[in-house]
């Protein structure tokens, strides 16, 4: 590519297609387990919530108009909106290191990341707000490492990294690990940083727009601290490479191999100083990752982790990714987009259409079983799929069950397990004004300990219904027997797909509340 190419215009052009891909598939596929959940988090908003901060639940409110706007699209909207600002944020970093062809390039790889663009991009995850302030961070922490404490505007853009990163911590608590690696370049490599009071104004104007998630978890004895500390508490110092490689694996394939490779090559040439661009950039890129990144990895040699939660990471690196790609093509090759670009870019096209219709037409692989328990038991895409259709069945087994007194007008969904029963509540509960409770341990119905307290409570002689799926099927009386006075099936509602029948839902009547679950002790 040509230094004089119109790449504003190509870069446009990008955000448009993309955007319009990303707002498509979003419109089109029912929510995930996580999606519906953080909808509670905008529907019953708090200063914190146990599993994550508010931020996701603000993203939710402001782009749905307060949930006036309540379909898929409307709730994944913001993910839909950053993904594009993101590019163009991603596109400012590139072309910060070296020149417009670079951030192209950083533009392109981070359209082509799985993580970025569906993760990100489409899912409505705490990663969504958590990504938009990650690369404002990166962005503004770049554009200081070419200033001195006595440079005109350095105390603006601190005053701005330090919102930058107190609303990316108000997003998701990792963020935290690129204030530890900014830190960690200004003590190895640019202590002159020391001296200026904008580092300060940073540090005091982050731990301010933290103080939501210190006021909440202070109301409720740290329980959200407690709770991610039980998810990364090594039990066993026995090395599990099973573990390791799965996290090894799973971010490969969230970045997208290709990207995945340049990037590694990329920071490789980094440490060994091969980068034509500043050693200030090349230094605060690579530390900005290495704390999440390193983190993360020790972690997964000792127990389970999640690929996403390094993503951010890597996604930081990408715009060393693109000036390693630069330096490598500019003298070889003359076209628009670099091969290993198309190559990563049709990667994900295909991962995308391949995943689409498996959730939503089942093309690939639909798991079947004799036992109507069981069906779909095996196949993870029906976790996105059969809502709608639980939806019409549902109402219409509460309108024959109300009209024949089979169940009181005021019964309530409940469920003993965060999902699928956020899930059943934005599908069937809500349609109908019903209210959703969950009845049992706080680490199985998490933030519905506290919605059940702000819908009033249980009170005795409520009746409910209770509906479980074929995908992870648990009767009713091994978790509500000694609460209702009587448990019985309601009816099944079969789920097609295709053509063919690939997942039940069990609909049961429980009825006359005799004991008030003690929420205290179920906190405990």
């Amino acid at each position: 590519m040509q230094n004089n190419q119109p790449i504003e215009r190509y870069l446009a052009l990008l955000i448009i297609v993309s955007t319009l891909i990303r707002a498509f598939v979003a419109a089109t596929m029912e929510l995930g387990n996580d999606e519906v959940y953080y909808r509670l988090y905008a529907l019953f908003p708090d200063w914190s919530h146990f599993d994550h901060p508010l931020m996701i639940g603000a993203f939710i409110q402001l782009f749905s108009f307060n949930l006036s706007f309540d379909s898929e699209l409307f709730i994944r909207m913001s993910s839909v909106v950053f993904g594009a600002v993101n590019t163009w944020l991603i596109y400012l970093i590139g072309k910060s290191l070296l020149n417009k062809i670079t951030g192209f390039y950083a533009a392109l790889l981070y359209t082509a990341s799985l993580y970025a663009f569906v993760i990100m991009g489409i899912f409505i995850l705490p990663d969504t707000p958590q990504g938009f302030f990650w690369l404002t961070s990166l962005l503004l922490m770049v554009k200081l490492s070419r200033l001195t404490p006595t440079s005109s505007g350095q105390i603006k853009l601190f005053i701005l990294l330090g919102i930058s990163l107190g609303l990316g911590m108000l997003s998701k608590y990792t963020t935290i690990f690129l204030w530890f690696g900014w830190a960690a370049y200004i003590v190895l490599y640019d202590r002159k940083w020391l001296k200026s009071a904008g580092l300060y104004y940073a540090i005091f104007l982050s731990l301010i727009c933290v103080l939501p998630i210190l006021v909440w978890n202070i109301q409720n004895d740290f329980i959200s601290f407690s709770f991610h500390s039980n998810r990364v508490e090594v039990t066993s110092y026995a090395i599990r490479l099973d573990y390791f490689i799965t996290e090894l694996l799973g971010g490969l394939f969230y970045n997208n191999p290709v990207n995945y490779v340049i990037i590694l090559l990329a920071a490789i040439a980094g440490f060994r100083g091969k980068l034509q661009i500043h050693k200030s950039s090349t230094y605060l890129l690579l530390w900005s990752a290495l704390p999440l990144i390193l983190l993360f990895l020790g972690f997964s040699l000792f127990r389970r982790t999640l690929p996403h939660w390094t993503a951010p990471a890597i996604t930081g690196l990408i715009p060393m990714a693109a000036v390693y790609l630069y330096q490598i093509q500019k003298s070889i090759n003359k076209r628009l987009i670099p091969k290993p670009l198309i190559a990563s870019l049709s990667l994900l096209a295909l991962v995308l259409v391949l995943g689409v219709a498996q959730v939503n037409h089942g093309l690939l692989y639909t798991d079947s079983s004799d036992n109507p328990t069981k069906l779909g038991a095996d196949d993870p895409s029906l976790d996105m799929f059969g809502y709608g259709q639980i939806e019409e069945a549902f109402a219409a087994i509460v309108s024959r069950d109300k009209a024949v007194g089979d169940i009181s007008d005021s019964a309530v969904l409940i469920g003993d397990n965060w999902f699928p029963l956020a899930n059943l509540d934005y599908y069937c509960a809500t349609p109908l004004h019903m209210k959703s409770y969950g009845l049992g341990r706080l680490d199985r119905i998490h933030k519905y300990a506290w919605i059940n307290e702000l819908q009033g409570g249980f009170t005795h002689g409520m009746d409910a219904y209770f509906i479980t799926t074929s995908r992870d099927y648990t009767h009713p009386e091994n978790h509500f027997k000694d609460y209702f006075e009587t448990i019985e099936a309601a009816d099944t509602i079969p789920i097609n797909r295709g053509g063919k029948r690939v997942k039940n839902a069990f609909v049961f009547r429980l009825k006359n509340l005799v004991e008030i679950p003690d929420f205290r002790l179920e906190k405990n």
